[in-house]
C-alpha cells in the first residue's frame, strides 16, 4: 500500500444511507435536515481500542469523575506516578488512550499523564457531544487533578486546549497536533462531505448558536489564540484531508509566541505515533 493510500484510509467515509438520508430531508424541511445534521454532528463514532494502546489502558488508574458545568460524567486516565503532570487531549471519535505513544515517551521523562475520554467517547457515557464539554472537561480536570506542567491536544483536542487556555487553564507550554480552526470551516466541510447546499450550514451554525447561547466563532482556535501568550508548538501534517493545513497557518499567526512544523506523509492520525514528531515534542517541552 502506498503512502498516499494508506493517508486516504485515514479519512472518515460517510454511510450511504445518511447521505440518503440527508438529501430527502433537505427536500423534504430544512428544520429537520438541520435536526438531522445537529445530531450528526454531535455523535462520535467509538472504536475499539488498538493493541497498541493496551498497556496504557492496563496500567493507568481509572476514575469516573462529573463535570459539574455540563453535569456528564467522564473517564479519566492517570498514567504513571510522577506528581509532574501533563494534560493530554484526544480529538473526535479518539479516547484518553490515543496519545499513548507520546505518554510513553513522556513518562520516560519523569512525567505522569492526566488524559480524558469526553463525553459519548471511549468509556465515557453519553450518545452526544460538542468541544464545549471537552473545555468544560479539562478546566475540571486542572482542578481535580491539576495543576499541569504542559498539554497536548490532538485535533478538536488542539482546539479545546488553546480555548481552555483563554478561559484561564494554567501551563508553561502547549502543542497541538492537526488542530482545525474555523468553527465556520469545520461546518462547512461537514455539509460538503454530506452532500448538502451550504445554506444548511448557516442553518446549523444558528441552530448551536441558539442552543448554547454563544457565537460559534468564538471557540474558533485562531479566536482564542489570540489571548494566548504561552509558547505554543504547532504540528501539522500538508496532506491532512482531515483539516486542512491552512489551519495551522492561521493559528499561528494570530499566536504571539509560537512554532510551526509542517510534517509530510502522516495525514491526520499517523502523526500521532511519528518518532520525529514525539522527540520534537520531547525537545520542545525541555526547552
Amino acid at each position: 500500500m502506498s503512502k498516499n493510500k494508506e493517508i486516504q484510509v485515514q479519512t472518515l467515509k460517510i454511510p450511504k444511507l445518511i447521505l440518503i438520508t440527508a438529501k430527502l430531508l433537505e427536500i423534504i424541511s430544512p428544520k429537520l435536515v438541520t435536526k438531522f445534521v445537529a445530531k450528526l454532528f454531535t455523535t462520535p463514532i467509538k472504536y475499539k481500542i488498538p493493541k497498541r494502546e493496551f498497556h496504557m489502558d492496563k496500567n493507568s488508574i481509572q476514575k469516573a469523575i462529573l463535570i459539574p458545568s455540563i453535569n456528564k460524567e467522564i473517564l479519566v486516565y492517570h498514567y504513571g506516578n510522577s506528581t509532574k503532570r501533563i494534560l493530554l487531549v484526544h480529538g473526535w471519535s479518539g479516547r484518553g488512550t490515543q496519545l499513548v505513544k507520546i505518554a510513553d515517551e513522556l513518562l520516560g521523562l519523569g512525567y505522569s499523564t492526566i488524559s480524558f475520554d469526553a463525553p459519548a467517547h471511549g468509556k465515557s457515557k453519553g450518545n452526544s457531544s460538542i468541544m464545549i464539554e471537552f473545555i468544560a472537561s479539562i478546566l475540571e480536570l486542572e482542578k481535580q487533578f491539576g495543576p499541569f506542567e504542559f498539554a497536548i491536544g490532538h485535533s478538536l483536542g488542539g482546539m479545546s486546549i488553546l480555548n481552555g487556555i483563554r478561559e484561564n487553564l494554567k501551563i508553561k507550554k502547549a502543542v497541538i497536533i492537526g488542530s482545525g480552526d474555523l468553527i465556520q470551516d469545520i461546518i462547512n466541510d461537514f455539509i460538503k462531505k454530506l452532500k448538502l447546499k451550504s445554506e444548511i450550514g448557516v442553518k446549523l451554525i444558528e441552530h448551536f448558536e441558539k442552543k448554547y447561547g454563544v457565537e460559534m466563532n468564538y471557540y474558533s482556535a485562531s479566536n482564542a489564540a489570540k489571548e494566548i501568550s504561552i509558547p505554543v508548538l504547532i504540528i501539522h501534517d500538508e496532506t491532512d484531508d482531515d483539516v486542512n493545513i491552512k489551519a495551522a497557518y492561521n493559528i499561528k499567526e494570530n499566536l504571539k509566541n509560537s512554532e510551526l512544523i509542517i510534517t509530510k506523509n502522516l495525514g491526520h492520525r499517523k502523526i500521532l505515533g511519528n518518532t520525529d514528531v514525539i522527540k520534537r515534542i520531547v525537545e520542545y517541552i525541555n526547552e
